[in-house]
């Protein structure tokens, strides 16, 4: 039987909440897969929900929309949209939806660089140039290439299965392990990842300590060379 309720809380970062009815002795879980609607669940929205049991762990809200929403057409607002263009018969009209139609595609198709991109790449090419010389000239290991490689690979995949369990509303990964692999030379990756995957990018307190871990590793690298004398040519 539908219940109604009202979502109290909500993350969007890792897609899923809760919502709070009277018929419910707790607040219901529920993930955006089982949100039906064109406008994202937010915190305050009213909503009508199927409750099921989860085991153990609790209620699970399916079938989640807004309410008032259930008794809608599935093509509603295409047909409000086209209804109320319909007054609109002339062709100089029609000329000018078309106009912002494409002006709208356009704008859509046109990449953004992030913020910070490039400083991040040419901190990239810098750091990666840094490494092979000091390797060429043997102050670092050669093993250090394959080591830094596999760090940036597990960097890759923790992000990977990070955002994979923030969509399913699984066990996430600390933030502090992700810090921790940037620290240690991962943070190539991590940029790449944060880009790519579209995770973590957004998190103002998480870019700041990820900036960081990239100054203290640089730094570090660069120190730890000229302990060993590697810069004395040129000094």
């Amino acid at each position: 039987m539908p219940k109604q309720g009202t979502v109290v809380r909500w993350n969007a970062e890792r897609a899923f909440g809760f919502i709070r009815s009277p018929g419910s002795a707790a607040d219901v879980f529920f993930h955006i897969r089982d949100y039906r609607g064109t406008t994202p669940p937010r915190e305050g929205l009213a909503v009508v929900f199927e409750e099921i049991r989860g085991g153990d762990k609790g209620p699970r809200a399916t079938a989640v929309q807004a309410a008032g929403a259930q008794g809608a057409p599935a093509g509603n607002h295409g047909s409000q949209a086209r209804g109320a263009r319909r007054p609109e018969t002339t062709r100089a009209g029609r000329s000018t939806a078309r106009t912002e139609t494409s002006a709208g595609t356009r704008r859509k198709a046109t990449p953004v660089a992030p913020a910070g991109a490039a400083l991040a790449y040419g901190l990239m090419l810098a750091w990666a140039a840094l490494v092979a010389w000091a390797v060429w000239t043997r102050h670092l290991p050669l093993w250090t290439v394959a080591a830094l490689a596999g760090l940036n690979l597990t960097t890759l995949w923790l992000y990977a299965a990070d955002k994979n369990a923030a969509r399913q509303g699984q066990w996430r990964i600390a933030e502090k392990q992700l810090h921790l692999l940037a620290l240690l030379g991962g943070w190539p990756a991590a940029w790449l990842a944060q880009q790519n995957m579209r995770h973590k990018s957004r998190k103002t307190a998480f870019r700041a300590i990820y900036w960081a871990t990239i100054v203290l590793h640089c730094a570090a690298l660069a120190g730890f060379l000229y302990g060993m004398g590697a810069f004395q040519p040129w000094l």
